[in-house]
């Protein structure tokens, strides 16, 4: 009798395991498919959105090239309608601006590498040449041309047509922009009050100082604003020579990070204090070149002139 219920107990415990391997084999099967399912639908998904994504930039490009044809079809108007009365300006003028220039690098070995996006300033050489033509702002570069340093052009011609009292519709304003060394592409505003600064010095036939570089977007009214990559900006300048640094009033403070050490036993904890300075205090200081604050460029002109 008691083999038998020896005999009885094994072959239960054969069952359930047998039982048990099949329903965990069922279950990871079943796991396994509704992920299959799961991953098919996020890659239906994600083949809808590039579709998305594509037609979305194809569709901002036609809106650029249709604001482009507004753009000409306006200027070509103004200047019919004002040849009679407006005389086309002439004039040229030249000066370095600041600019950042942002490269990624690679560290350690595939597939154990890390990525870093590093910043750099460096200079361009920007002129800008007005003759009698319709009105237009044109933009020519060596590196590839942003939309935004675009527009920033345009305001540029707004903001000195509003300074100097000249009406440009019957005039071209050509704008050069040669980068002095490996610049993958030219964008923002930053160059606003630069390129207002060549305008007003190429209509009133004002030479620009040699040793003189700013940095600043432009409104229409003349204010200069806000701009980034400062002391990548002022480094640049102080390499190539330049003695006078012209930054807007709204960049006059600089937060920097500093490394605090602080121990906790045998435990050393590194963590990033944030430091505020007077940026105009800090780059004479340490990268030594003149730093002065404007507000409009009525303060630029007066520190050209």
């Amino acid at each position: 009798m008691g083999k038998k219920i020896f005999a009885l107990v094994v072959v239960l415990m054969v069952a359930s395991v047998v039982a048990n391997i099949y329903f965990i084999s069922n279950q990871s099967q079943l796991n396994l498919s509704e992920v299959k399912t799961q991953i098919n639908a996020l890659e239906e998904a994600n083949v809808n959105l590039n579709k998305e994504l594509y037609l979305t930039n194809l569709s901002l490009q036609q809106a650029r090239t249709q604001l482009d044809l507004y753009r000409e079809q306006i200027a070509e108007l103004k200047s019919q309608i004002n040849r009679s009365f407006v005389e086309g300006e002439e004039g040229r003028a030249q000066l370095d601006a600041p600019a950042v220039m942002r490269r990624v690098e690679y560290h350690g070995n595939y597939p154990f590498y890390s990525r870093q996006i590093v910043e750099e300033g460096t200079m361009m050489r920007v002129s800008v040449d007005i003759k009698p033509g319709y009105g237009r702002v044109l933009v020519e570069t060596k590196p590839l041309m942003g939309v935004i340093f675009q527009d920033a052009a345009n305001t540029a011609v707004v903001a000195a047509e509003n300074y100097t009292g000249c009406d440009l519709t019957g005039s071209d304003v050509i704008f050069s922009v040669e980068a002095m060394s490996e610049v993958p592409e030219v964008d923002g505003p930053s160059a606003g009050a630069l390129m207002t600064t060549l305008i007003i010095a190429a209509l009133e036939n004002i030479t620009l100082p040699d040793d003189v570089t700013m940095t600043g977007t432009i409104s229409p009214d003349g204010h200069i604003g806000e701009i980034g990559g400062v002391i990548e900006k002022a480094e640049a300048a102080k390499a190539n020579n330049k003695h006078i640094f012209i930054l807007p009033r709204e960049n006059n403070r600089l937060v920097r990070y500093e490394k605090v050490r602080k121990q906790y036993g045998g435990i050393t904890i590194i963590k990033q204090k944030p430091v505020i300075e007077d940026t105009k205090e800090y780059i004479e200081g340490n990268i030594g070149i003149h730093v002065e604050y404007v507000d409009s460029i009525n303060d630029v002109m007066n520190i050209i002139r």
